[in-house]
């Protein structure tokens, strides 16, 4: 499903990107839906996800400030890979791999919490075009991410006291999350692709650097989280945590907070890890 959707939205661009509107309102529903179908009483973190949070933070600021002296754009490209929370699709995987789903869905959560007050600091200062000045730009994208991430959580947790019919309904149909995920990956590779040919033949060797860059964070993560996750009895859920990435979300924040170029890079982690997800599991399988 995902290289059709990429495909389609490369070869549609000029109609689906108009759509790029959409966009946080799909992650919305997404989120939403998935929240009702998690029982937050179960949800337990543990120290695991602690060291896991503290690799995204410390790698995701360390590389921006390395990298932004060379190329602020794969600064922000590469950035925004490791910066943003476990995709929704990640307790899917982490079950076909026969991992600890409730472990990866504690963490999904806290790496959502961390994003909504981490990103804006780190978007206010890396978008530096903006003339409002840095606490305004920080207001501002707060506002923004704290709603898109935070309110489909607080919504789904008063659907579930208030109405709690409806919330076990709205659980049940959280796999309608993966065709929301699917037209919403459409809609952002078509606003991808429109920014690269406005670009021309200029940006072509950033954006080359920005696949290989974000190749290197992808395996990075996939293997640094299987290693902390070993650690504590859980290398599926640990790799699956910090390597499979929410890449939708990484795609529009960078369309709209950075450079917009920046989005090929998440676009391109799109690839790495759906190539890498379908290595596990199809190795998982031959195993079995």
């Amino acid at each position: 499903m995902m290289p059709i959707a990429m495909l389609t939205g490369a070869a549609l661009y000029p109609l689906f990107s108009r759509l790029a509107f959409l966009t946080p309102y799909l992650i919305f529903v997404m989120l939403f839906l998935t929240y009702n179908k998690l029982n937050l009483s179960h949800i337990r973190l543990k120290r695991m996800h602690f060291w896991l949070i503290f690799f995204q933070i410390f790698v995701s600021t360390t590389i921006y400030f390395l990298l932004r002296p060379v190329n602020e754009i794969l600064a922000q490209g590469i950035m925004i890979c490791v910066l943003v929370p476990t995709a929704t699709s990640a307790p899917v995987i982490t079950h076909m791999l026969k991992g600890n789903v409730e472990n990866l869905t504690a963490y999904m959560l806290l790496s959502n919490l961390m994003v909504v007050i981490l990103a804006p600091v780190l978007f206010s200062y890396a978008n530096n075009t903006l003339e409002i000045g840095f606490f305004s730009s920080f207001l501002t994208i707060s506002e923004h991410i704290v709603l898109l991430l935070l309110g489909p959580l607080v919504l789904a947790m008063i659907t579930k006291r208030l109405l709690p019919k409806v919330g076990s309904r709205l659980g049940s149909v959280s796999g309608l999350s993966f065709y929301i995920w699917t037209f919403a990956l459409i809609i952002v590779t078509a606003r991808t692709v429109n920014f690269i040919i406005m670009q021309g033949k200029e940006s072509y060797a950033t954006e080359i650097l920005l696949a290989a860059g974000t190749l290197a964070v992808c395996l990075i993560q996939f293997f640094t989280g299987k290693l902390i996750g070993k650690a504590y009895g859980e290398t599926i859920a640990g790799g699956q945590s910090l390597g499979q990435k929410n890449t939708v979300l990484a795609i529009w924040m960078a369309q709209i907070y950075l450079l917009p170029l920046s989005s090929v890079g998440p676009g391109a982690y799109v690839i790495w890890q759906n190539i890498f997800n379908s290595l596990q599991i199809w190795r998982k399988r031959k195993s079995l």
